[in-house]
């Protein structure tokens, strides 16, 4: 009989023990989650997220292919140059002078275009590169960002390459009115 009573006083310690335990982890639960993720609201609206960079690399990016492929700008240039030297020219100007102001200025329009868009490209793409330099000190700049940010810059100084070498007849020149 001692021992029934000691087994049962046991158990009735043991189930207080455990009421008493599970109503101690429910109210301190929730007081400490609640300011945990107001810290972590006000720590992630302080921080920068790195959306400007990422969109700054992307339009570096984008114009790097503009300045290879050309643009509706350098086109309307282009044309309206090429209109200018049609109507500037007199009819009894040699063939290479025709050439050089019908072609050749529209030509030369299309690169300055180019390489106004691959030189954008670039230096749009070296500021987001160094832009972490003056930032927030520990903060590291995503990976992606980095990658498309390059690739812009490469673009940029493709284009750029490119826009010379057209300027200066040395890649597809002028043919001679020889």
């Amino acid at each position: 009989m001692a021992t029934n009573a000691v087994d049962e006083t046991e158990a009735t310690q043991a189930t207080t023990d455990e009421k008493a335990v599970d109503t101690t982890e429910s109210d301190e639960a929730p007081q400490t989650e609640v300011p945990a993720a107001a810290d972590d609201m006000k720590t992630k609206d302080e921080s920068p997220s790195g959306v400007g960079q990422g969109a700054a690399a992307v339009v570096s990016a984008a114009l790097g292919v503009v300045s290879l492929t050309g643009s509706w700008i350098g086109t309307v240039a282009s044309a309206r140059q090429n209109l200018i030297g049609q109507l500037e020219t007199a009819q009894n100007a040699g063939v290479a002078q025709q050439i050089q102001a019908v072609y050749g200025d529209a030509w030369q329009t299309t690169a300055l275009w180019g390489g106004l868009f691959a030189l954008i490209a670039l230096v749009v793409g070296v500021v987001t590169l160094a832009r972490p330099a003056f930032g927030t000190p520990g903060r590291i700049q995503a990976p992606w960002i980095k990658s498309v940010a390059w690739a812009g810059v490469a673009l940029g100084v493709i284009g750029l390459f490119l826009a010379v070498l057209k300027y200066t007849d040395v890649l597809l020149g002028l043919p001679s009115a020889s």
